[in-house]
């Protein structure tokens, strides 16, 4: 069986998954390479409880119950380094927002739970559109983009916004 493999490999009969690929640059939708989706494990010392994980250098969310269950977990787009890694909790929560930094930029289903560098709100919300078009595509989650706060698909940031009220931890990993 190897064996066969290995010649449809050689005569390329075989397609195998190209490598994850990733932006060069952390802000804008044309920076973004197109990556698959995997499913990475939750990162070790992220808390313990119920609480949102987001784990920066993986670009991913896990929603976590009381006992320790993955409810569910997702891919997402934010910033490299952006929070800093540690511990917060969701302070406040709007069906509608937009950036104060950006022209043209609103989104919806916003989660806040820390502030940036700039002292702005970083918070989880839907992919931003930009005058009324999307600034990335659902298959460029798990690549950095963005200026601070975490991209995510509608679905996934409908059920983040109705899981995690205010004051749920919110643990940020490297």
């Amino acid at each position: 069986m190897m064996r066969r493999v290995a010649l449809l490999l050689l005569c390329g009969a075989l397609a195998m998954p190209a490598a994850p690929t990733f932006a060069s640059q952390d802000t804008g939708a044309e920076a973004i390479a197109e990556t698959y989706r995997f499913k990475p494990k939750l990162p070790r010392n992220s808390g313990v409880g119920r609480r949102v994980v987001y784990s920066n250098t993986l670009q991913w969310v896990w929603a976590i119950d009381k006992d320790e269950n993955i409810v569910r977990s997702m891919p997402v787009s934010g910033r490299r380094g952006v929070p800093e890694v540690g511990t917060y909790q969701v302070t406040s929560q709007s069906t509608w927002s937009y950036s104060l930094d950006f022209e043209g930029v609103d989104f919806r289903w916003m989660t806040r739970f820390a502030k940036g560098p700039a002292g702005g709100n970083i918070g989880f919300h839907e992919i931003p559109r930009k005058d009324g078009k999307a600034m990335q595509t659902e298959a460029q989650l798990g690549s950095f983009a963005g200026s601070g706060c975490i991209r995510m698909t509608t679905m996934d940031v409908k059920f983040l916004y109705q899981w995690a009220k205010k004051g749920t931890p919110v643990v940020v990993t490297r």
